[in-house]
């Protein structure tokens, strides 16, 4: 089985939110109001094209600020160092553990990453974090100039490592995401809460001829 994650709000915290909550209190001085904030700066063209690798640090703050009415300084410091700040996710961090034993002990299970990332933010996790030794490929939104839910990032990821659909199985948080991996034959599972991750897995795994657990 290939089993393909998602890398923010699935193996790494992300809260965009509370982010925003945290840098701009005055315009988000309710969850709601930072949801709202958070839904304007984060699923803006501005942000995708930055997930796309086709706008830089500084085009994204500029723009974002103008647009949103934000202090330019405040959302370069919120933003300029996000790569250094992702941490991980102990109960995935422990799930990709556990995947990793099963494969070096013969089993066939490969782990992969397909995650919509800017190009200064992958390079500082692949450095920061040891983890992404375990997995045995992937790939960045920011590298590859696609962002998913287009297909054709998934479809490049199946390329280069040779999937079978049936034998994928996609992990990300979002529900347009996961519906494109399953349009292309994937199994998948919508992430909404990392801590159940590790049973939601361990189901798929299961041999056909063995009852899940």
């Amino acid at each position: 089985m290939n089993v393909v994650f998602d890398l923010g709000a699935v193996v790494v915290a992300w809260e965009p939110a509370r982010l925003l909550q945290a840098h701009f209190p005055e315009r988000a001085p309710t969850a709601e109001a930072a949801q709202a904030l958070a839904r304007a700066f984060f699923h803006h063209e501005d942000w995708l094209a930055f997930d796309c690798g086709i706008r830089s640090v500084d085009e994204v703050v500029t723009r974002s600020a103008s647009r949103l009415g934000l202090s330019e300084t405040v959302v370069h410091d919120m933003i300029a160092p996000l790569g250094e700040r992702l941490d991980p996710i102990p109960e995935s961090i422990e799930l990709l553990d556990q995947l990793r034993a099963r494969r070096d002990g013969g089993e066939d299970v490969r782990l992969y990453y397909l995650s919509n990332m800017p190009v200064p933010y992958a390079r500082a996790l692949e450095r920061r974090l040891p983890f992404f030794q375990w997995f045995d490929g992937g790939v960045f939104s920011g590298d590859v100039k696609l962002v998913k839910p287009n297909s054709e990032i998934y479809e490049l990821l199946a390329w280069r490592h040779g999937f079978d659909p049936a034998q994928t199985l996609f992990i990300d948080d979002t529900a347009a995401n996961v519906e494109a991996a399953r349009a292309l034959g994937w199994r998948a599972i919508h992430c909404t809460a990392p801590k159940a991750l590790g049973a939601q897995v361990t189901r798929h795994l299961a041999p056909p001829d063995q009852p899940s657990v």
